[in-house]
């Protein structure tokens, strides 16, 4: 049966070990093995449902449903791309001296503009993630009924796992606020490009980890392709 790649849980990914530095704390979960925090996250419908997504027997693969990977992975690059880019060209998060120089030294600068571009770059990576990951579902159930059934199990994943990591990812500009706090009060040389540089090195692992399942889908299609008689 094809494998879709596992998922690296929070404790594992950049995004957190990058947090953890920035905050200068331990913002990890507590130490569960997977099976044991998955086991808490699921209720008794969502078990069900897993259960069914597993054991179900998917529809049968319509004609002409057997496009070429390549299709799949050109499509997700340009996505991923697409986000990237604009979390690297946001100007919000681009050094600035000239504009730094000119910045009024008695009046503070204040964390709220911060918050909302990074609110705005969080929403633009759930519209464009979100939608390639349903496509990249569709157009594996239609390869297999063995694909069907990773699709299935997708399904599940997404709306059991998803709302967590919905609310773990909202924590994320706190987290920031607080660094971005200390940096100000400590005032080293450049702390406003500093802060800038790690706040944008935190949106490129937040997309990284965003783009995990996506990754898993399309290791799915890499070795269904494969399997696939030519």
């Amino acid at each position: 049966m094809a494998q879709v790649s596992a998922r690296a849980g929070f404790n594992g990914s950049a995004l957190t070990r990058l947090l953890s530095r920035l905050s200068q704390a331990d913002v990890r979960e507590p130490r569960q093995v997977t099976a044991d925090r998955l086991s808490q996250w699921f209720g008794w419908t969502d078990a069900i449902s897993l259960s069914a997504a597993l054991n179900g027997t998917p529809g049968a693969s319509p004609p002409g449903s057997r496009a070429s990977a390549n299709a799949e992975e050109t499509e997700c690059r340009r996505v991923r791309a697409a986000l990237a880019a604009a979390i690297a060209e946001d100007s919000t998060f681009a050094a600035s001296p000239e504009r730094d120089a000119a910045m009024d030294p008695a009046v503070p600068v204040e964390f709220s503009p911060f918050r909302q571009r990074y609110l705005a770059r969080q929403q633009a990576m759930e519209a464009g993630v979100g939608p390639l990951r349903g496509k990249l579902r569709a157009r594996l159930a239609s390869r297999s009924p063995e694909m069907a059934r990773l699709a299935a199990v997708d399904v599940v994943m997404e709306q059991v796992l998803g709302a967590q990591e919905r609310s773990l990812l909202a924590g994320v500009p706190a987290l920031l606020e607080k660094h971005f706090r200390r940096l100000r009060q400590a005032a080293p040389e450049a702390w406003l490009d500093t802060f800038r540089r790690d706040a944008r090195d935190v949106l490129l692992a937040e997309l990284d980890l965003r783009f995990q399942p996506v990754d898993g889908l399309l290791e799915a299609f890499r070795t269904g392709h494969k399997d696939t008689p030519q």
